[in-house]
């Protein structure tokens, strides 16, 4: 799109801080794990901020990052992306819900999983350095070798009817398409 996702406006903030504030509602603490040299915008002392050991590995390197900056008394995590800014906070309690005694619980749309829409045990960590370490990564490998719950559309409909929560934005249209959905005008300055 041009610029970092993360930094668009999305009313009186960012993207991220957006993100961040609707997470907040459901889950604490909140962990941003951003790119080595990524500048981030400040946020209360209370999000934990991380880094990717290394950068370009996808969403397993992210997941891997934000597990081990997790405080040991946390038992599982909600993994989101920064261009989620129509996430529905009931969403994200539903899938927390429908974690049970599974290690994940991923939810599907039209046949596939959206692992940044997640809820993962802290114990996969170990699993998730393995398939980093074989250049195993994509985030399937890891439903594969543990006890996974794939949640049905059907699961989640009444939290979140248009799967909002799954609609993360790549183009300029899509941008334009969530402000409006949002009421928000764009082109409005983010936050300072």
């Amino acid at each position: 799109m041009g610029s970092s996702k993360a930094e668009l406006p999305f009313g009186p903030e960012t993207m991220l801080e957006r993100v961040v504030r609707l997470l907040g509602e459901v889950v604490a603490p909140i962990v941003v794990v951003a790119a080595p040299d990524q500048s981030l915008p400040l946020f209360p002392k209370s999000v934990i901020v991380a880094h990717d050991e290394q950068e370009f590995r996808g969403p397993l390197e992210g997941l891997r990052a934000g597990l081990k900056a997790l405080p040991d008394a946390i038992d599982a995590v909600y993994a989101t992306s920064c261009d989620v800014p129509l996430l529905v906070p009931a969403f994200v309690r539903r899938m927390i819900d429908l974690l049970g005694d599974h290690e994940i619980a991923v939810p599907e749309s039209d046949g596939f999983p959206h692992p940044l829409a997640a809820v993962y045990r802290c114990g996969v960590l170990p699993h998730v350095e393995s398939l980093l370490a074989a250049d195993r990564l994509r985030p399937v490998f890891l439903f594969e070798g543990v006890k996974t719950r794939h949640v049905a559309w059907d699961e989640l409909k009444d939290v979140d009817p248009g799967l909002l929560t799954l609609r993360n934005l790549n183009t300029h249209e899509e941008y334009l398409e969530a402000l409006a959905k949002a009421g928000i005008a764009a082109g409005g300055p983010p936050r300072s």
